[in-house]
């Protein structure tokens, strides 16, 4: 697997470690997508049974003013890596993101809902999915990713409780918090299932907004959650627009004969205890 280093990948290899499965973990100093030679290499010297990818370049602000770096990694090496995971046999997985869609939404995105990002990174995912598809690649797609293995909105939340009387959250930007070891679970499952080709949404159900999610975050921790204030995208300009609905539907699952994943509420507090002992 790719991107071992990152979030998802660290529960990923300690979830595949624990269940008895035979992982080559590669990060970025082991497998750099950029490398016109690296991806089949690798697969030529590891001849895996299911690949699971991983890596990308995340930067999506960076990503306005380098889309063709961003591009490098998540469109031509993902080709790249689809194609010599097609040539040996292997089950291509792939993470994508949210960001394919433009946010205007008013009810859940199925899987197969027309796709038009808003902004670099999420044209550079796009072609990365475009390309896994077309070699007969398994698509997940993911978002509001938090876990014990990397910098994210929980924790950061988290720590600024302890700093500050009070923080001002956007409540204009609708999607799933998603536990990365509950993600790894269901990236596991899908490699072993017989699950046809294509796009699976990888989020945990319901839907709240950042607001709503910090309001929780609070909660947990056994702070008055009024704390948190709402406010506006407007007030937190950045250089990549943000699609402001992000909530996915889960329908290919139970297509697959899969039940979706739990809602978000009830994993965060599983991964309460995780998150806390890191902060």
């Amino acid at each position: 697997m790719t991107g071992a280093g990152g979030m998802l990948g660290a529960d990923l290899v300690t979830l595949l470690r624990h269940e008895g499965e035979d992982v080559v973990p590669l990060a970025r100093r082991d497998l750099d997508l950029r490398d016109p030679r690296a991806a089949g290499a690798a697969v030529e010297d590891v001849k895996p049974d299911v690949v699971v990818n991983c890596a990308a370049w995340t930067a999506v602000d960076e990503a306005e003013a380098h889309e063709e770096e961003a591009l490098a990694v998540n469109g031509h090496g993902v080709r790249r890596l689809a194609a010599a995971s097609a040539g040996h046999g292997a089950k291509l997985i792939h993470i994508s993101t949210d960001y394919v869609f433009d946010g205007t939404a008013r009810l859940p995105y199925a899987e197969d809902e027309p796709v038009d990002p808003v902004n670099a990174y999420g044209r550079t995912k796009l072609a990365g999915e475009r390309a896994a598809l077309s070699h007969g690649g398994h698509i997940v797609r993911t978002a509001w990713l938090y876990g014990e293995h990397g910098a994210n909105f929980a924790t950061t939340m988290i720590r600024l409780a302890g700093e500050r009387d009070t923080v001002s959250v956007v409540d204009d930007q609708h999607g799933q918090p998603t536990w990365t070891a509950d993600l790894a679970g269901r990236i596991v499952l899908l490699g072993r299932s017989g699950a046809p080709p294509g796009v699976y949404h990888g989020t945990n159900a319901g839907r709240t907004t950042w607001y709503g999610y910090a309001r929780e975050i609070f909660r947990l921790l056994g702070a008055d959650p009024d704390r948190v204030r709402p406010t506006t995208s407007r007030d937190f300009p950045r250089p990549a627009p943000r699609p402001a609905y992000s909530v996915l539907g889960h329908a290919a699952w139970g297509r697959a004969g899969m039940a979706p994943m739990r809602d978000w509420r009830e994993a965060l507090h599983d991964a309460w205890p995780r998150l806390t002992r890191i902060v």
